[in-house]
């Protein structure tokens, strides 16, 4: 490298970037253009503190201007004079990245994070009721939380929350801290939070707050009309008009739930073999489910909107979208009866084990439960099917209403 006097001049940009020869060029007070063997260009700085040489990078020329490059040796030539060491380039830049990540992190809110995990979770829920569920904890029962840094949670946050609902809405504390707990968890994966999470149960609120019910004593088992009953009912149920009718009387002839039949499009029914053949995105065990139809049931079909091709068996009263759940709630409420459109599955399940010759596992087939191993479904899928269309005429013929609703059976008599 050629040295150069006093009388040298400063470089300019057009040196810069012209400049092709290899070495190192003086700017002038520590600052240097270096050149490499391959043409390439960086600026570096050398400075003397305490005897000792430091030499540090500033970054390619192709990046840094002239002018830049010279304020920034213009910083490091100030924390000489204050008697502090540069930092190389790498340390550098790594402590202001750590910097900018810790500031934006520091700006980034419960409420926005529970925001963003909710998109990436709502492809995977089945069904409006559970979205809904979800939606709500995170908007209603979280609103203290969501104006908090989410780096600045901690436990006393989470108990404001999640402790006055512990001793009177057990089942919605349980869920709200869990869900609390996973917002936190996916706060940290995305780096806006460190260290334990203060809405994690072992370890930690469990010191604090009393241990909750087992579960088998806390569920409180859903209202279900007696299958005996069923006959009159039906009849009363037929004598009304309306969608929200017929959608119920389609759930409790099928022994569905209310999202599968609710979210049912015409695309699901296959008229020639009279099935109903629920997607497995729709099933809450995850497995595609075949519901054969009886003669009751494609009536019920029959009678609704049939030019709503390809889109809900029972549309609601927006475009696109289905019967809402709260109409088939609200039909029972003014039917003036204390019970629960999911409680007709187990008015269904309870007719099956009383008055039926069918096996316990056709019983629960029609229920969509999963009974034994993957095997033994899989062995059993073909006379499962066959078994529970017989069931399911059986049980239509059972609700039909007429004078005593006695019918005769294969087996088992119907109890008076």
């Amino acid at each position: 490298m050629k040295k150069r006097g006093k009388d040298r001049q400063p470089l300019t940009t057009i040196t810069v970037e012209t400049q092709r020869k290899p070495g190192r060029y003086g700017d002038g007070r520590g600052l240097y253009l270096a050149v490499s063997k391959t043409g390439a260009k960086s600026w570096i700085f050398i400075g003397i503190l305490h005897g000792k040489r430091h030499v540090v990078g500033l970054g390619s020329a192709d990046d840094i201007s002239l002018a830049d490059a010279r304020a920034a040796a213009a910083a490091i030539r100030k924390t000489l004079k204050e008697g502090v060491p540069p930092l190389k380039a790498k340390a550098r830049r790594a402590m202001a990245k750590a910097q900018i990540t810790a500031e934006q992190a520091e700006a980034v809110t419960f409420g926005q994070v529970a925001d963003e995990l909710f998109k990436r979770l709502q492809p995977s829920w089945k069904n409006a009721k559970h979205e809904y569920q979800w939606q709500r904890t995170l908007k209603e029962h979280c609103a203290p939380l969501r104006p908090i840094p989410v780096s600045k949670i901690g436990a006393e946050d989470v108990l404001r929350v999640v402790g006055p609902l512990w001793n009177v809405r057990v089942e919605t504390a349980l869920r709200t801290r869990a869900r609390i707990e996973r917002v936190l968890d996916y706060a940290k994966g995305r780096g806006y939070r460190t260290g334990d999470n203060p809405a994690a149960w072992k370890g930690n609120l469990e010191a604090l707050l009393p241990k909750p019910k087992p579960k088998r004593e806390r569920v409180a088992h859903l209202a279900a009309l007696d299958y005996r009953d069923v006959p009159e009912f039906m009849a009363e149920l037929r004598a009304i008009e309306g969608i929200a009718a017929r959608a119920l009387e389609f759930t409790i002839l099928t022994a569905a739930r209310s999202g599968e039949t609710l979210g049912a499009r015409w695309v699901e029914i296959n008229l020639e073999e009279r099935l109903w053949i629920v997607p497995a995105q729709r099933m809450k065990a995850g497995q595609e489910h075949k519901v054969p139809l009886s003669e009751r049931a494609l009536a019920v079909l029959n009678e609704t909107d049939r030019h709503q091709a390809n889109q809900f068996l029972f549309p609601g009263f927006r475009d696109g979208k289905p019967l809402s759940d709260m109409a088939l709630t609200q039909l029972l409420r003014r039917m003036g009866r204390e019970v629960t459109v999911h409680g007709f599955r187990s008015t269904f399940r309870d007719w099956c084990g009383d008055c039926t010759p069918f096996p316990r596992e056709i019983a629960e087939a029609a229920l969509a439960h999963l009974i034994g191993s993957e095997v033994e479904r899989a062995y059993r899928r073909g006379t499962a099917l066959e078994q529970r269309g017989k069931l399911m005429n059986d049980w239509a013929a059972y609700c039909e209403p007429r004078t005593g609703n006695v019918i005769a059976m294969r087996s088992k008599p119907i109890p008076a």
